[in-house]
């Protein structure tokens, strides 16, 4: 099938995704993107073989990978992500990465510290634009929780991220170090713009053409992803840095200039994410996803039981060990389900490896199964337990009263 029949068919997958959800979360919560993925899987070429990729398809989903991130950036609350908690996140994080570099150098089977790096980047990751909406529902985004699960989520999206572009970019460690020293002047400086007062105008141009063909304020978000995709690339890193970047920026310029628009402007960045760019790039992860080299059987089959413990191990015990003292057993056990949920940024470091040539297709898919499974059930059982917690608050601070 040309590309714009398979383009068509991604389409209708996106659309059918969200009712597939809908319908089953009578019984069971299924993060939607397991849905794209798996309608993916099937209308590609290991299945129905109905969807093929092709340069357009291709460049609408780099899109939507570096819509992703840009949307995992504006999430980042700066003043939440602070103190105590913020160094307790970066140390737990950075501990995860020599873990996940160490294990996934062992688990490299020949292909030597190249290989490691994408497995083991993969294991520090944390899914935080998928575990938000999970906490708002919860009513837990405000709770002291909450607050911990941001910053240790924020760190498990930036810092993956950041050790992409030291790691992966093919030089020396310390060319990298100062290319990447210049991309984040050249971010500091935006981010001083994006602070300093902005005139009148600036905000009623928003307001005026918030609602108009104008669409000012869109139009500038779009122009900020682009410069900050093309800054990353002319620098030699990885355009995911350049996303995150721009997300953050753009979160500090709509607030500053537009408050009382920001989250209207926010909502229309949404829409022409999460309802064009975003599901064609996880419609086609699935159908670029090497299913046959899965079910093959072998190594490929075990290593995704062993990633899905490993996420565990690499990112939840170093959370478990460093999660503030006042959070008790139950907070620190649903804390490390939440933080070693995996799967935006593992769909995105296993699809760089295997264009690199540097990551089998096989253990790709293995890892990206692994995630899948870790959004499927990894936030449901945390769920679990902070529904626990809040039981026994909600007894004690029941009994208090009475008394």
């Amino acid at each position: 099938m040309d590309h714009s029949g398979s383009l068509v068919l991604i389409m209708a997958a996106a659309v059918l995704a969200p009712l597939l959800a809908y319908g089953i979360s009578r019984w069971l919560a299924v993060p939607l993107v397991i849905f794209e993925i798996l309608l993916g899987i099937l209308l590609g070429p290991d299945v129905l073989g109905w969807v093929h990729t092709g340069e357009v398809v291709d460049v609408l989903s780099d899109l939507g990978l570096a819509m992703l991130i840009f949307l995992a950036g504006y999430e980042l609350e700066f003043d939440r992500v602070k103190g105590d908690t913020l160094k307790r996140s970066v140390w737990a994080w950075l501990i995860a990465l020599a873990l996940g570099l160490g294990i996934g150098t062992l688990l490299a089977n020949g292909g030597g510290f190249g290989k490691g790096v994408y497995v083991g980047t993969a294991l520090t990751s944390t899914a935080l634009g998928a575990i938000l909406p999970v906490l708002r529902d919860a009513g837990d985004l405000q709770s002291r929780f909450g607050s911990v699960m941001m910053a240790m989520g924020a760190i498990g999206e930036f810092g993956p991220i950041i050790a992409m572009a030291l790691l992966l970019s093919g030089r020396a460690p310390a060319q990298s170090a100062v290319l990447l020293a210049v991309f984040a002047a050249m971010t500091a400086a935006a981010v001083f713009w994006s602070l300093r007062p902005k005139p009148p105008w600036f905000g009623n141009v928003i307001a005026k053409t918030l609602h108009s063909s104008a669409q000012f304020a869109v139009r500038l978000v779009v122009l900020l992803l682009v410069s900050m995709l093309a800054l990353a690339q002319v620098l030699g890193l990885d355009i995911l840095l350049g996303a995150f970047a721009a997300g953050l920026i753009t979160r500090l310029v709509l607030q500053g200039a537009a408050p009382e628009s920001s989250g209207t402007v926010l909502s229309k960045v949404e829409a022409m994410g999460f309802g064009f760019l975003v599901p064609v790039f996880f419609v086609v992860t699935g159908v670029e996803f090497d299913l046959e080299a899965l079910l093959a059987g072998g190594r490929e089959l075990l290593l995704l039981p062993l990633f899905l413990l490993l996420f565990l191990v690499v990112r939840g015990l170093p959370i478990w060990v460093l999660a503030p003292k006042d959070l008790d057993r139950k907070d620190r056990s649903a804390l490390v389900l939440f933080g070693s949920t995996a799967l935006p940024l593992v769909v995105a470091i296993t699809t760089l490896g295997v264009e690199d040539g540097a990551v089998d297709p096989g253990e790709a898919a293995a890892l990206v199964g692994a995630g899948m499974l870790s959004v499927l059930v990894f936030p449901l059982v945390g769920l679990r337990l902070r529904d626990r917690v809040r039981a026994k608050e909600g007894t004690r601070v029941g009994g208090e009263e009475s008394w």
